[in-house]
């Protein structure tokens, strides 16, 4: 056996153990680097282990909700952390860890990405379309500054991947409306339509000037069973199943004919998780993916209905939002989301009404 005391290193030879004297200075710069290489093997044990730590901001809202619970599925509980100026949501409770964020206050942000080693930002919290005209400046000032809190200190932090949604408001009236395209010309005509391109642009920069890997889809209108309609346009095919089976009958916002794309939050969230699954090199598109599954009219979905509740009756009062949907697309080309990340809907209108159906009525 061979041991080290006080200057001395022992050295074995043919079972034999040699004491060798080492001066000072020697001894130092040896313990030096020995402790610098101890450090770098406990720093590089501790990068091989790393874990994801995700942030969901706005986890309350309409698509926070599941997503965070998918997320936590994916990740572990402890792993991923909610956060809202709201009241945590009865279906977040005892699911994982909650904080009480104001995405606008960027220095209270940034702690809780330092506190909390976050690796990977959902930004979720916006004002919708049909809210964001009751208060245009309002709308633009959260809308635009919680999304640059985020890619600023993203940046700052080497945070490895950033979410941020958009949608298909960012299209307007001189739009192709029949399967509107990746690339094509894009007017806003909503305070929220404007905010979302505007945020585009940003994360394109952030993504091209700093290398910050910024993932976005331009979602078409999304229906839940889980959670409540947020203050959008598209909120009648939500609004339209509680309605039928609480009163038999519902009057909509939206003339009958009036087409939008739309998608199940089943495969919004499934969408959301793929693209941010998906290797960095596949994603080509660094402002937002179009995304698409099915489109229809406040008149197809009342027939679909009306296949499970035969008495369910519907009218219409067109109001406010059915200008801002006649600005929109009628059906949306994802071909670049398929062909890059390879994204395919699971839901079309009719697997949708009767999944919204049997929920809502357990």
């Amino acid at each position: 056996m061979g041991r080290s005391l006080g200057l001395h290193l022992f050295q074995w030879e043919s079972g034999d153990c040699y004491r060798i004297v080492m001066p000072e200075v020697v001894r130092s710069e040896l313990l030096r680097k020995l402790l610098i290489l101890r450090l770098n093997f406990k720093s590089f044990i501790r990068d091989s282990m790393k874990k994801d730590k995700i942030l969901v901001i706005g986890a309350c809202g309409q698509i926070g909700v599941e997503l965070t619970l998918a997320l936590r599925k994916m990740y572990g509980d402890a792993n991923v952390v909610a956060s809202d100026l709201r009241e945590e949501h009865d279906l977040l409770k005892g699911t994982g860890p909650y904080v009480s964020l104001d995405v606008m206050n960027k220095e209270m942000l940034h702690v809780l990405i330092i506190r909390h080693n976050i690796t990977q930002v959902y930004l979720l919290a916006a004002i919708l379309s049909a809210t964001g005209e009751k208060n245009p400046l309002l709308a633009w000032h959260i809308n635009m500054q919680s999304l640059l809190n985020v890619l600023d200190i993203a940046k700052e932090e080497n945070i490895d991947k950033v979410y941020w949604p958009s949608s298909i408001a960012v299209f307007g009236h001189d739009s192709p409306k029949e399967s509107t395209p990746q690339h094509t010309i894009i007017e806003p005509t909503t305070i929220y339509g404007i905010s979302k391109f505007a945020g585009e642009r940003w994360c394109e920069y952030y993504s091209h000037r700093y290398g910050l890997d910024v993932r976005s889809l331009r979602y078409p209108g999304l229906i839940s069973y889980k959670s409540a309609p947020g203050g959008g346009t598209t909120d009648y095919a939500i609004e339209i199943f509680h309605e039928a089976l609480e009163e038999k009958k519902y009057t909509c916002f939206l003339s009958e004919g009036t087409y939008l794309p739309m998608m199940y939050m089943p495969d919004a969230i499934r969408a959301t998780i793929e693209l941010m699954e998906a290797d960095k090199a596949k994603i080509k598109v660094r402002s937002s993916y179009n995304l698409g599954a099915m489109s229809f009219s406040p008149k197809e979905i009342a027939a679909e209905i009306k296949k499970h509740i035969p008495e369910f009756t519907i009218s219409y009062e067109p109001d406010y939002r059915q200008q801002i949907a006649d600005g929109w697309p009628k059906s949306i080309d994802d071909d670049q989301a398929c062909q890059d990340w390879g994204w395919k809907p699971e839901f079309n209108l009719e697997k949708m009404t009767a999944d919204m159906l049997k929920n809502l009525t357990k």
